[in-house]
């Protein structure tokens, strides 16, 4: 039995992006062809799907570091910001884009909201490491 942690982490997230594609409720909403996905980044992504690519990669995300909020995932998706002739500096990605995902998710059921002692924020549900293990042993 292949377990999620002994996949390829690309080739998983690539997977799962497209079984995400034809989830009904994981509809990139209608400006996401517009935006950068934060403050550090120059241009737009340029692949047509990147929504589920990073709708993907939080519910992996989750799955090994759950329960985690938007504060956290914006840390890990943000990057160094060139500011010119001043040192680079580390700022977070953009908030609207993650919360936008983990509420697609939610919907999708994949994911809900938990508190396990001190920590609050989004774990997988059993539909959620049930997709994750069908797609881990496909890849």
């Amino acid at each position: 039995m292949v377990l999620i942690k002994d996949a390829n982490p690309h080739k998983l997230i690539f997977a799962l992006a497209k079984e995400l594609q034809s989830i009904e409720e994981l509809n990139p909403p209608e400006w996401a062809a517009y935006i950068k996905t934060g403050s550090h980044r120059e241009k737009p992504p340029t692949r047509k799907d990147w929504w589920h690519v990073r709708a993907a990669s939080i519910l992996r995300t989750i799955y090994f570091r759950g329960p985690i909020g938007t504060g956290k995932l914006r840390v890990k998706y943000g990057g160094r910001k060139n500011r010119g002739h001043k040192p680079d500096k580390t700022v977070n990605a953009g908030g609207n884009i993650i919360r936008k995902c983990l509420q697609c998710l939610e919907k999708a059921e994949l994911i809900t909201q938990a508190q396990r002692g001190n920590h609050k924020g989004r774990i997988i549900t059993g539909k959620g490491e049930a997709l994750l293990n069908k797609i881990s042993k496909g890849v």
